[in-house]
């Protein structure tokens, strides 16, 4: 048994769970309202700029969903643009076990998709000053040797061959140190562009995103991203023996492999 969790990293890991939960289906809300996305600094009937568009259309006399992505359309009804609710079909981009609140509403979906954005945010700052701090983040930063054994690590995986060692995997370093030093920093600076106030004093950031809808764009592949992160860190913590791990995340105390020590 080794201390291989410390406590600000166990805090924050959980402060995320939760702000993430809520930041996902609270984002979906607010989705709704325009269940578009665009590519550049403008958008709207006049434009051709369309990537992805989830809306519901009748065929005779029945409602279906329709998907657009790219230019190409799939039928996704009951999933995306038209889901069953109370029995019979409605437009509606998610299903309401999908969003918070589960209704539409637009202006409580905002409130507190800002009230956890500004958690994510904290938490992501406590993290980093914590980390520098007992130099864990030195632990998650990839060396030319993890580069090298990446190969070998890829295929212990997809062989279901897990370690128990005392130290993070490259597979481990390379995942972690994504959602951490690029995902939730992307995150949050394309939220933030997204705001007119930033806008206001900071009108730069829409340059580097190249524009609002852009950055909007940015920020719902991000979100993507972390769904398919967090889906795949779920199946390895299962895989690897879900009680090691997380008593590790709960405790601290992790149970290594003899020939790792």
């Amino acid at each position: 048994m080794i201390y291989r969790q410390r406590l600000w990293t166990r805090v924050t890991h959980w402060a995320w769970t939760l702000c993430l939960f809520f930041l996902l289906l609270s984002g979906l809300q607010i989705f709704m309202a325009r269940p578009d996305l665009y590519i550049g600094q403008e958008s709207g009937f006049a434009y051709d700029n369309t990537i992805l568009s989830i809306g519901a259309f009748m065929d005779g006399a029945a409602m279906k969903g329709r998907t657009i992505l790219f230019g190409h359309a799939f039928d996704t009804t009951g999933w995306l643009g038209a889901v069953w609710e109370g029995g019979r079909l409605q437009p509606k981009s998610f299903p309401s076990w999908l969003t918070i609140p589960g209704y539409r509403d637009l202006a409580t979906g905002r409130v507190v998709h800002l009230f956890f954005a500004w958690g994510l945010a904290i938490t992501l700052l406590v993290w980093l000053l914590a980390s520098l701090i007992n130099r864990h983040i030195k632990e998650l930063l990839p060396t030319g040797d993890d580069i090298r054994h990446l190969p070998r690590e890829a295929a212990d995986h997809a062989r279901l061959r897990f370690s128990r060692e005392a130290g993070y995997n490259a597979l481990q370093k390379l995942s972690y140190a994504s959602v951490l030093f690029v995902a939730l920093p992307l995150i949050i600076a394309t939220g933030l562009t997204m705001s007119p106030g930033v806008n206001a004093w900071a009108p730069w950031m829409l340059d580097v995103f190249g524009g609002r809808q852009t950055a909007r764009t940015i920020h719902f592949i991000v979100m993507l991203y972390l769904v398919l992160f967090f889906v795949v860190h779920i199946v390895m913590v299962v895989l690897a023996g879900p009680i090691n791990e997380l008593r590790s995340m709960i405790t601290g105390w992790y149970r290594t492999d003899p020939e790792s020590e």
